[in-house]
C-alpha cells in the first residue's frame, strides 16, 4: 500500500463525484424554488408600459422572470453555506484527502450548480413566455433559434451571478463555522453599513459600488468583475478553512 500514490486530481475527482451524488437533493429544491418563482411571476411580476399620443393609446404588458433568477441566486447562496457544515466536512474524511482537495471539490460543485441554475433559470423564462401566450394571449417574442447569441449571453450572465453569490455563501458558511457569532454579526454589519451610508449621505457611493458590479453592460467586463470577486471570496474561504482544521 505504501507504493500507491494518490494524486490531488484523482482525490478531487472522487470527492467531486461524491458531492454531486450527496447533494443531489439540492437540485430538487432548486426545481421547487424555480417553480415557485414561475408562480409568483405569473401572479405578481407582470409589468406594463403605456404610450399616449393624440387619439392613439398603446399599452404593453410583459412578464418578468426576475423572480425565478432571484430564487435561483438565493438557492445557490444557501446551498454553498450547507456545504461548509460540519456534517458535510466530515463526509470528506471517507477519502484520502486534505483541506485543499476538499475546497477544490466544493468549488467545482458550486460552479456546476451555478451552471445548472443559470441554464434552468433562463429556460424558465421561456416557459413563462409560453404560459403567458396561452393565459394572457401575449406574443411569444424571439425564440432561441432567432437570437441564439442573446440566449447564451443570458445563460452566461445568470450563471455568473449565481456563482458570485455561491462563492459569497461559501465564505459566509466558513465564517459561521469558525464562530457562531457571525450568524448575528454579519447581518448586523450589513444592515448597519447600509444605514450608516444613508444617514451620512454616502448613498450615492453605495449605489456606485452596486452599479459597478451589477449594472455592467459590457459582458466581457462583467465576466472579469464577477470572476475576480468570486475568486476573492473563495480564496478567503480557503484560508479560513485551514484555520478551521486546526480548531476542530
Amino acid at each position: 500500500m505504501s507504493f500507491n500514490e494518490v494524486s490531488l486530481s484523482d482525490v478531487v475527482q472522487k470527492q467531486y463525484s461524491f458531492k454531486l451524488k450527496a447533494f443531489l437533493g439540492a437540485l430538487g429544491s432548486l426545481a421547487i424554488l424555480q417553480l415557485l418563482g414561475l408562480l409568483f411571476s405569473l401572479g405578481g411580476s407582470m409589468g406594463s408600459a403605456g404610450f399616449f399620443g393624440g387619439n392613439i393609446e398603446i399599452e404593453i404588458s410583459y412578464l418578468s422572470g426576475n423572480t425565478v433568477i432571484f430564487f435561483t441566486i438565493l438557492w445557490a447562496f444557501v446551498t454553498a453555506i450547507n456545504i461548509t457544515t460540519r456534517a458535510a466536512r466530515y463526509d470528506d474524511f471517507s477519502f484520502v484527502t486534505n483541506r485543499l482537495s476538499s475546497n477544490i471539490a466544493n468549488l467545482l460543485y458550486i460552479a456546476t450548480a451555478s451552471l445548472i441554475g443559470g441554464v434552468s433559470a433562463i429556460l424558465c423564462g421561456y416557459i413563462l413566455r409560453v404560459i403567458g401566450f396561452f393565459i394572457y394571449d401575449m406574443k411569444l417574442g424571439p425564440t432561441i433559434m432567432d437570437v441564439p447569441a442573446e440566449f447564451f449571453l443570458a445563460i452566461g450572465a445568470v450563471t455568473l451571478y449565481v456563482l458570485l453569490f455561491g462563492a459569497l455563501g461559501y465564505l459566509v458558511g466558513m465564517l459561521v463555522q469558525i464562530s457562531r457569532i457571525f450568524i448575528v454579526l454579519l447581518p448586523a454589519a450589513l444592515i448597519g453599513a447600509m444605514m450608516a451610508g444613508v444617514m451620512s449621505g454616502y448613498e450615492s457611493q453605495v449605489k456606485a459600488v452596486f452599479d459597478f458590479i451589477f449594472m455592467e453592460s459590457n459582458f466581457g467586463l462583467f465576466f472579469i468583475k464577477t470572476i475576480v470577486l468570486s475568486s476573492l471570496f473563495f480564496l478567503v474561504a480557503f484560508t479560513l478553512s485551514n484555520k478551521l482544521e486546526v480548531r476542530k
